[in-house]
């Protein structure tokens, strides 16, 4: 087995402390998120107010409920205690409207911008106990090579949303759902927000099964004015960020900003770059003192391309540089033609010489996200919120095939899947105060249309031509001279929910709801070549999921000051994974096993995943410390997996019902203020996840009951420590993961790394109409370990090793400068 020490990206965890106070006959949660950070009031995140899931995004101008409830005497606004410990720190106080659970954990904007400008979102979530984040680019550009799980749950087993519109499943390539990197430039999110618990109920999805991720973009400002940033960094890396925000422009506060980025990263191995265009929009207009519009657009352009997919063979064989040949088109010809082979190919067991690595591979994806939140304040009690959206997402997901000829006599093509979806819905609820009950029931609808297909498209013979590249265009000779298959689904999800918080008590907080999901997709494969797929036919068919009644309950309890606890279970369901084949081997979906009769016994024998998760809590605040220890259970039942086997080029799909897997963890934090100017975080993680049975899948039968969980690591630690001094900061921090199992019978696992990252900023206040220039310098990987990043994006192997690990970014350098005006 190869041994390695790498390193996990660095980041700083957040643990929570809430305090609930009752202002202006409205129930409000307050969120306390101390990062490991102290920094100076001015560069402290600013409060927000914060929607419901679904609803509209926070204003900057002052409500009347709010302006009513700081006009209250100060006996009824006390500072808790949480956040005069925390004054000076780099903390978020956040007034959340009818959340459902106890366990939310915010990033606020100060920590997103220690990052690299431009990094992905998902990546900032790293800081958190019980979050797993690897990519194989240093800001997390290529989807392909990026994953994220929280506490042992994937990215597509979770609810996401951006100004309360589902983004659904994060996985490359699907087809259900957004990832957050393509749908918001990092720059104009003002913060994120995370449940590792239950989630909760009024939060649309319909892939949640063991967490929420909330993301939320900045208003407009008040006053006009703007925003420029320019990055440079290793690898040619070059980013450009500018914002113009109007301020508000008349009596009744309309206002708007408009914003685009250009982001250029070079691969720190082989040729090729990731490149990305994005623009967003956003205007808000108030109505009257308590309500408001807003509407939104973002648009996304990327082009990426990939590192070469490795297995442990390898890399113990060939060593950690074998990469894609671009843009040496003439090795790439001459191994697909038989006429050279790379030293060593030969020498890896049971895959073709030929498909080491490609000539190139990668994606260029566009997305367009629009709509609008309304918020109105019925009456003084009755509160609606609405959002409607509209999202639409076209893919080219591409490699060079060595193996098929292309048409022009070339002994190489470029294979592409052509993955498409357009979602339309909305959200929409009620929400009515009476006594000490917050009573909220609404409803989320939405329409997926969504095809994916099967190209292969020529190559030019050597000499003839400049060869078609992984991000298009494609069609350079001609057409695609074969197509493997099309397939075309719709789908439906209807969620209604209802739930109370209630308030028994002045230090105790009840909630209680429940949700019906209903999930139905129609359709499947409306084109097969038998000559290409090898079977008469391909899956078609519906399939639905229906959970009438998943109920959640929590609470939290201040017993003394700074003392808490909470509890929060629930249960929740997952609809199936809509995919064709090929089109990322991750997510087990009914549509992607092998033929049709495979699918019709399935659609008898198939189950949804559904789980029951049990999580309690304690929370202790100080001046100088902040502590925190959560301890969870989770129930999973029909746990779907995507057992791969076959090479890459000739893949044998599979979906197994493991019928059943336990989880049970404890993630523990704690913060040290030992002087002001310092903060000191340190987070331990532990998760133990196992199937239940052992699994008969087609004719083979494996022993998986006992076995841990692939991909997510059983213990993590994380450091981190930040100083500011005036204008000036400074932080260093490290992860450890340890070892991830990455066959489902255990027999091969990645061992566990380290990674260490630093960074320093200075702020030179301002010069002519320049305000708050400031200088960045950010080190990834500081002491350049080897590690694996993404595994298992073709899949992970029953048992043995597989073409299906992507190698994790080397040391790299950037800078940023950034100013306001």
């Amino acid at each position: 087995m190869m041994r390695f020490l790498t390193m996990s990206p660095a980041r700083k965890t957040i643990p929570t402390s809430s305090r609930r106070l009752l202002a202006g006959g409205s129930l409000f949660l307050f969120t306390l998120s101390p990062l490991p950070a102290a920094l100076s009031a001015a560069h402290a995140a600013q409060p927000a107010s914060t929607p419901a899931p679904g609803s509209a995004a926070p204003h900057a101008h002052a409500s009347a409920a709010h302006r009513r409830a700081a006009a209250r005497p100060a006996a009824r606004r006390a500072v808790p205690a949480a956040t005069r410990a925390a004054r000076n720190e780099d903390v978020s106080i956040v007034a959340t409207r009818g959340v459902s659970h106890d366990t939310e954990q915010v990033v606020t904007r100060a920590a997103i911008e220690r990052m690299v400008g431009g990094t992905n979102p998902l990546k900032s979530l790293a800081q958190l106990p019980g979050v797993s984040f690897s990519s194989s680019d240093a800001l997390g550009l290529d989807t392909w090579g990026a994953s994220i799980y929280l506490r042992g749950y994937f990215m597509d087993q979770l609810g996401v949303t951006l100004d309360g519109v589902p983004l659904n499943d994060q996985s490359y390539g699907s087809v259900n759902g957004l990832n957050i990197l393509t749908a918001v430039i990092p720059d104009d999110l003002g913060r994120e927000s995370v449940s590792q618990g239950a989630g909760a109920v009024n939060l649309p999805s319909n892939s949640n099964l063991g967490g929420t991720m909330q993301f939320f973009t900045d208003d407009p400002a008040d006053h006009i004015g703007g925003k420029v940033s320019q990055g440079f960094g290793s690898y040619a890396m070059y980013r450009t960020y500018a914002r113009f925000d109007s301020g508000r422009l008349n009596a009744s506060g309309t206002k708007f900003f408009a914003s685009y980025a250009r982001d250029y990263e070079g691969k720190y191995q082989g040729g090729g770059s990731d490149f990305m265009q994005q623009a967003d929009g956003k205007l808000v207009q108030p109505i009257g003192h308590d309500s408001s519009i807003s509407a939104f657009f973002n648009w996304s352009d990327s082009a990426v391309w990939g590192y070469s997919d490795k297995s442990l063979e390898i890399l113990n064989k060939l060593g950690w540089r074998v990469e894609s040949f671009y843009p040496n088109y003439a090795a790439a010809y001459a191994t697909a033609a038989g006429t050279y082979l790379p030293p060593g190919w030969d020498q890896i067991t049971g895959q073709d010489p030929k498909t080491v690595a490609f000539y190139d591979a990668g994606q260029h994806t566009v997305d367009y996200l629009g709509g609008l939140n309304l918020d109105f304040a019925l009456t003084d009690r009755l509160r609606w919120r609405t959002t409607f959206y509209g999202h639409s997402d076209t893919s080219y997901l591409t490699y060079g095939d060595p193996n098929t000829p292309s048409a022009t006599g070339a002994p190489l093509s470029e294979e592409v899947w052509q993955p498409r979806q357009q979602r339309m819905g909305f959200d929409t609820a009620l929400q009515y105060r009476l006594g000490n009950h917050t009573i909220e029931t609404g409803v989320w609808y939405e329409n997926n249309i969504q095809t994916s297909g099967q190209y292969w498209y020529n190559e030019p013979l050597l000499g003839q031509g400049a060869p078609v590249e992984t991000v298009g265009p494609y069609d350079v000779y001609g057409p695609a001279f074969q197509q493997s298959y099309n397939f075309a689904w719709t789908t439906n999800t209807v969620q209604y929910h209802l739930m109370d918080t209630w308030r028994p008590l002045h230090n105790l907080t009840v909630h209680a709801g429940f949700k019906t999901l209903a999930v139905t997709t129609s359709g499947g494969s409306d084109y097969n070549n038998p000559d290409v797929t090898g079977v008469d036919s391909l899956p078609n068919g519906s399939l639905s999921t229906v959970g009438a009644f998943l109920p959640h309950v929590s609470a939290n309890w201040r017993f003394l000051p700074g003392h808490e606890l909470y509890f929060d279970l629930a249960e929740n369901m997952r609809s199936y994974v809509v995919g064709a084949s090929g089109a990322g081997g991750y997510s087990a979906s009914p549509w992607s096993v092998q033929d049709q009769p495979t699918f019709k016994q399935l659609q008898h024998t198939l189950r949804p995943e559904r789980d029951w998760v049990y999580l309690v809590g304690y929370r202790y605040t100080s001046k100088r410390i902040i502590a925190s220890l959560d301890g969870y259970h989770s129930d999973i039942s029909h746990k779907l997996i995507s057992a791969s086997v076959g090479t890459l080029n000739n893949p044998v799909a599979s979906v197994i019902d493991t019928h059943s897997a336990t989880m049970n963890g404890v993630d523990a934090g704690l913060t040290l203020v030992p002087v002001r100017g310092l903060s000191i975080f340190n987070t331990v993680s532990y998760n133990h996840a196992t199937y239940g049975q052992n699994v008969l899948a087609g004719q083979q039968y494996y022993p998986l009951a006992g076995k841990k969980m692939v991909g997510y690591p059983e213990f993590m630690y994380k450091t981190s420590a930040i100083y500011t001094y005036g204008p000036a900061q400074v932080h260093f921090d490290a992860n450890y993961y340890s070892k991830r199992e990455f066959s489902y019978l255990n027999d091969t696992h990645i061992p566990g790394y380290w990674l260490a990252n630093a960074g320093a900023r200075y702020r030179f206040g301002s010069y002519g109409a320049m305000k708050n220039i400031t200088v960045d310098f950010n080190v990834y990987n500081l002491f350049n370990a080897k590690y694996i990043a993404m595994m298992g994006e073709n899949g992970f192997p029953m048992s043995g090793d597989y073409q299906s690990l992507e190698r994790g970014a080397v040391r790299e350098y950037f800078g940023t400068v950034t100013a306001q005006f």
